[in-house]
C-alpha cells in the first residue's frame, strides 16, 4: 500500500505542477492579448467627428510608442464619437495635446496618436475631454484608393500592397513626402508602361499566329478530326493498350537480368573502344592519306580480278641469256605486249 501511495502522490504533484504552469501561461496569453496593464492610469476623453474602425483595445500611441489604450466608444452629441482611453501614469498628455486616429495596417486596424499641440504645456487634467478642435478623424481611404483605382487595377497585388502603404504613410503624416510618392507612382507607371509594350507586341505576335492558323483553317481542321479520330482508336483500344502493360514490365523484368550478366564484358568493351579511338585518331594522318590513294590501289587490283573473285597475273614479257660456263650462248627476248591479240598488257 505504501508503493501504491507514493505513485498516487507523485502522479499528484505532477498534475498540480502542469495544473499551475497551464495557468500561468493561459494568464500571459491573456494579459498581452487583452493589452491589460497593472501600472497605475489615467483616463481621458477624446470628441471625434468620426471614429470609424476604433474598437475597445485598441492603442494609444505618444511618438509611435504604446501608452495605453481604448476603453470605450460611444455617440455622444449625436453626430460626434466619444472615444475614452486610458495612458499610463508617467506619460503626459498636456492640454494642448492633439489626438489623430491613423491606420495601424490596411486591415483596417487603427490607434490614437498623441501630440504636442501649440499651447499650455499644462498636464490635462484626469477624465477631462480633449476638444473636437484638437482631434482629427482616420484617413478616408474609400475616397483616397478610389483616385488610383485605374493605377491598382493593372498592377500585381505586391506592388498594390507597397503603393498602397505609402499613400497611407504619407497622407497620415507617419513618413516620406508627397514628391516620394509621386516618384514612386511614376515609377509604377513607367513600369506599367513597359508591360504595354510588351503586351502590345504579345497582341501582334498572337495577331500573326491567328492569320498563320487561318491560312491553314482546312489543314487545322484536318488535324483536329484526324486527333480525334486518334484519340478514338486509342479509347477502343484502351483494353489491349493496358493489358500490353503487364507484358512489358516482365519483359523489361527479363531484359534487366540480361544486362546485369552483360555488364563486366560491356564495360571492357567500351574501354577497348576507347583505346581504338585514340589509335584512330593519333593515326588520322595516315589514314586520311590511305583512303585517297584507296581508289586508284581498287582500280589497278580490280584489273587483276576482272574475270572472277580470283587474281590474273599475263606474262607480257621475258628477257635472259643462256650461258654455257662464262660464255653467252644464246639470249631469249619476249614481249607479247607487241601482239595485237593479247591487249590485257596494254592496259597500264
Amino acid at each position: 500500500m505504501s508503493i501504491l501511495d507514493k505513485k498516487t502522490s507523485g502522479d499528484l504533484v505532477k498534475l498540480l505542477v502542469f495544473v499551475v504552469v497551464t495557468s500561468l501561461a493561459t494568464g500571459v496569453l491573456v494579459v498581452l492579448i487583452g493589452n491589460f496593464t497593472f501600472a497605475s492610469s489615467r483616463d481621458y476623453k477624446a470628441l471625434f467627428s468620426d471614429a470609424t474602425g476604433v474598437v475597445k483595445g485598441d492603442d494609444i500611441r505618444i511618438a509611435g510608442v504604446k501608452v495605453g489604450s481604448v476603453k470605450d466608444v460611444e455617440i455622444a452629441r449625436g453626430d460626434r464619437a466619444l472615444v475614452t482611453f486610458s495612458v499610463a501614469e508617467s506619460s503626459v498628455v498636456t492640454q494642448s495635446s492633439t489626438a489623430t486616429i491613423r491606420y495601424r495596417n490596411l486591415v483596417g486596424q487603427r490607434y490614437i496618436s498623441l501630440t504636442q499641440g501649440v499651447g499650455s504645456l499644462e498636464r490635462l487634467r484626469e477624465d477631462a475631454t480633449i476638444p473636437l478642435e484638437r482631434t482629427e478623424p482616420a484617413l478616408d481611404l474609400t475616397v483616397l484608393f478610389n483616385g488610383f483605382k485605374p493605377l491598382f487595377t493593372a498592377l500585381s497585388p505586391a506592388d498594390v500592397n507597397k503603393l498602397s502603404a505609402e499613400v497611407v504613410a504619407v497622407f497620415q503624416g507617419e513618413g516620406g513626402t508627397l514628391n516620394g510618392l509621386l516618384q514612386s507612382t511614376a515609377s509604377l507607371t513607367n513600369e506599367l508602361a513597359d508591360r504595354d509594350r510588351v503586351i502590345g507586341e504579345v497582341i501582334d505576335n498572337l495577331n500573326s499566329v491567328l492569320a498563320t492558323l487561318a491560312g491553314r483553317d482546312r489543314q487545322l481542321n484536318r488535324l483536329i478530326i484526324d486527333f480525334r479520330d486518334l484519340m478514338q482508336g486509342l479509347a477502343a483500344d484502351r483494353e489491349a493498350i493496358l493489358g500490353s502493360l503487364d507484358s512489358v514490365s516482365a519483359l523489361a523484368d527479363e531484359t534487366s537480368d540480361l544486362v546485369v550478366g552483360i555488364r563486366e564484358p560491356l564495360v571492357e568493351d567500351v574501354k577497348q573502344l576507347r583505346r581504338v579511338t585514340k589509335n584512330l585518331n593519333d593515326g588520322r594522318d595516315e589514314i586520311d592519306r590511305a583512303l585517297q590513294v584507296l581508289p586508284v590501289k581498287l582500280a589497278k587490283i580490280g584489273r587483276t580480278a576482272i574475270n572472277g573473285s580470283f587474281f590474273n597475273f599475263y606474262l607480257c614479257s621475258f628477257t635472259g641469256n643462256v650461258l654455257v660456263g662464262d660464255r653467252k650462248v644464246t639470249s631469249i627476248d619476249y614481249d607479247t605486249s607487241l601482239l595485237d591479240q593479247d591487249a590485257r598488257c596494254n592496259l597500264g
